[in-house]
């Protein structure tokens, strides 16, 4: 007797409707963080390739801060290490929460957006080692450059297009941005820290436990938290570790589920929930914008500035990473990943909608930008043209991936119409409580949210 054929894993499935309403949530404010880089961006430019230019490197240079604790910092460096430590912090908050509560906890529903992910890692830095292989001059230090992908930027592409990205495919995307920033952080820690001092790392563990020990007990008063958090970011700054990797620590000690006997008889969230909710708008529409201004200032010089930019390899390979090996490590190992696990995509969706959003995980800025400064110096010729490189690539993958993800934007309306239609009127869409075509049932009925 031949024994029952398993039914395939279907993979970029809806999820659960608590878990798609809070991605909702987390992209709205994304989204609108994403116009205010676009914003600072923009101003940036224009300022610094006006007849006033001048007056925004020296705001940019200018240096505040106690130079008894060494942070006599200019105001572009206490963005990148101040202010992109909220962005860490949060990025190290919804970490955890995904591989404590979130899709991330299922081996078989994680598989595929994490292995996308390294490949979408891997691809664009052999192809950028690739194009500098003889470059020279400490070219091959800026690998890491195109291995990001900025979650902010891309969704501020799709709201300019006015897409309807099915739950299913946003998931993916905000998943891949996650595992994105996991990895940048540390290759930030290990491959861009020149000289690490142990003593003040090591000293660094005396704030991050007491702050863990704090958030473990439910306390919420800044005037505690605050000044251990600031403790353990100098700290980290000064051992030669770069201090947003401080953000990330201080994220991951924060407790995503309240147990029974800290909180009341039944367990319930933690305080990453309430952290991630006050700081996230801070983070998207305060920290990243303000870095985007300070980093994205570069002289073009006019066209033939333009043109002595994009003939550098190193702006090159960081185009070519960005515009082909983030979307071919992308789909490539998502399609491997299924192929070799014999899973299927969800009904309604084909591998040229996996392609459009590995396109959009082409788009690199906030923490490509920070690599480059880290690889060649900010202000430095090299890091001129990394800056008109990821630009440029992160604007041509964008493009590409609109036209993509807008000629598919009819059958993304008609899956967002079934994701709304709620007949019985007991808050969950109908969508997400009747069997799919395969006979398995959805996922979605929870109502944890």
């Amino acid at each position: 007797m031949t024994a029952p054929r398993s039914r395939p894993t279907r993979v970029l499935t809806r999820g659960s409707f608590s878990e798609s309403t809070r991605i909702s949530e987390i992209l709205r404010k994304e989204t609108v963080g994403g116009a205010l880089l676009l914003l600072g961006t923009v101003l940036a430019l224009v300022w610094i390739n006006s007849p006033a230019g001048d007056s925004y490197s020296a705001l940019r240079d200018h240096t505040v801060g106690p130079e008894s604790l060494h942070l006599d910092l200019s105001l572009g460096t206490w963005a990148a290490d101040g202010l992109l430590a909220i962005f860490f912090f949060v990025v190290g908050l919804e970490l955890k929460r995904e591989f404590v509560a979130g899709d991330l906890r299922d081996p078989g529903r994680a598989a595929l957006p994490i292995l996308a992910a390294l490949g979408g890692v891997v691809v664009p830095a052999l192809i950028y080692v690739l194009v500098n292989l003889n470059t020279g001059g400490g070219a091959l230090d800026g690998w890491a450059i195109p291995t990001a992908t900025d979650i902010a930027f891309a969704l501020a592409v799709l709201a300019i297009i006015s897409t309807h990205l099915p739950t299913g495919l946003r998931t993916f995307l905000l998943t891949l941005a996650v595992v994105d920033d996991l990895v940048a952080v540390t290759i930030i820690a290990v491959f861009y820290t020149a000289e690490l001092d142990l003593l003040p790392l090591a000293a660094a563990v005396v704030p991050l436990g007491l702050f863990a020990l704090a958030v473990q007990r439910r306390v919420r008063s800044w005037w505690l938290l605050l000044p251990l958090a600031a403790a353990t970011w100098v700290l980290i700054h000064e051992s030669g570790v770069h201090a947003t990797v401080a953000g990330v620590l201080l994220g991951f000690t924060v407790p995503v589920i309240r147990s029974a006997a800290a909180g009341g008889p039944q367990a319930g969230p933690g305080l990453a929930e309430h952290f991630e909710h006050r700081l996230r708008p801070i983070s998207a529409g305060v920290a990243v914008p303000i870095f985007a201004f300070f980093a994205a200032g570069v002289e073009i010089g006019g066209l033939s500035g333009l043109t002595e930019s994009l003939s550098d390899p190193i702006a090159l390979g960081i185009i070519a990473g960005l515009v082909l090996g983030k979307p071919i490590g992308i789909l490539g190992t998502a399609w491997l990943t299924a192929r070799f696990t014999h899973a299927s995509l969800d009904d309604e969706l084909s591998w040229l909608d996996v392609l459009g959003v590995a396109l959009l995980g082409g788009i690199g800025f906030t923490v490509s930008l920070l690599i480059g400064d880290l690889a060649f110096g900010a202000g430095s010729t090299a890091d001129d043209h990394v800056k008109v490189g990821i630009l440029v690539g992160s604007l041509t993958a964008g493009a590409l991936a609109a036209v993509l993800v807008k000629s598919r934007d009819r059958v993304y309306e008609r899956m967002a119409l079934a994701e709304s239609v709620d007949l019985d009127a007991d808050g969950v869409p109908d969508v997400y409580q009747r069997p799919r075509r395969d006979g398995t049932e959805e996922p979605g009925a929870d109502r944890d949210s």
